[in-house]
């Protein structure tokens, strides 16, 4: 069962911007941190910057490897090559091992961007926002973007992985992705409900705090289960007391779009907070 689906990033992209839309407005409607309270102003500088390092990333996938990795699934299909390919599995259940072991690949991807000091230059853009909400689910460097998306032509060969399967990873993981990275919060018993099966906005909070121990941890992007297989399952108690982004790297300059891409080659600034005047 294989579907036609060549432009695997316009199907995320109309899915991400569906779910983007509707936690936009929830984050104007019901905003967890009071961030942008008194200052639209900054929050639409703030949307305009993350996104539009998103829409280049977007712009890097279609052109460089969308088609690279619709191509790595057929071939892979063709020849009977990866491990799924060599089991007689049904149609949803090699579906669902699919999507597994590629959610597997991208805790462990995400997991080396924290532990390898190359990587993590790169993937400190992303942490170094000091008001996460939706939009910062699109705060990844380019180059971060560029080598994951490489990396993930093997891993799609290896696996076995139908082009629809991929695409269907796809789509859960945009959504998700947004969801936990959006100023929003939900009733403590339904946010520990639905972290036994994905990740939620309290778990993934955790991740991006500014004390070390927290931001190494929580690592899972879609599946809450590797997290605690691996031991990096991690929670706070008051987590309207976490405070967001990299000592060293939520200066000015390192948050406009220059200093952001530029983040890679610079060095740490002191961080002197002024008063945060965004907030209530």
């Amino acid at each position: 069962m294989d579907s036609p689906l060549p432009n695997l990033e316009q199907i995320r992209t109309v899915a991400g911007l569906l779910v983007l839309t509707t936690l936009l407005a929830w984050e104007s409607w019901k905003p967890y941190f009071t961030f942008f309270a008194r200052a639209s102003r900054a929050r639409g500088q703030h949307l305009v910057r993350n996104l539009a390092i998103g829409l280049l990333n977007g712009a890097l996938i279609a052109l460089c490897f969308s088609l690279l990795w619709a191509k790595t699934a057929s071939w892979s299909d063709a020849q009977n090559f990866g491990l799924l390919h060599r089991m007689p599995l049904p149609v949803w259940t090699h579906a669902l091992a699919a999507i597994l072991l590629l959610d597997l690949w991208t805790y462990a991807w995400h997991r080396a961007n924290h532990r390898i000091p190359f990587l993590w230059r790169f993937h400190r853009m992303h942490h170094s926002d000091p008001h996460m909400d939706v939009t910062t689910a699109h705060r990844f460097h380019p180059g971060e973007i560029f080598v994951s998306s490489a990396l993930r032509l093997p891993v799609i060969a290896l696996i076995g992985t139908h082009i629809w399967e991929l695409a269907l990873y796809e789509l859960l993981l945009a959504a998700i992705v947004e969801f936990h990275h959006a100023n929003v919060g939900l009733p403590a018993p339904l946010d520990r409900a639905l972290r036994v099966f994905i990740v939620t906005p309290d778990m993934h909070k955790v991740h991006h705090s500014r004390i070390q121990q927290e931001t190494d941890s929580n690592y899972t992007s879609l599946l809450s289960l590797w997290d605690r297989v691996f031991q990096s399952f991690r929670l706070r108690a008051d987590p309207k007391a976490i405070e967001f982004g990299v000592d060293g790297w939520t200066a000015t300059q390192h948050q406009q779009l220059p200093g952001m891409l530029a983040t890679p080659i610079r060095q740490p600034t002191l961080d002197i907070r002024p008063p945060d005047t965004t907030r209530e």
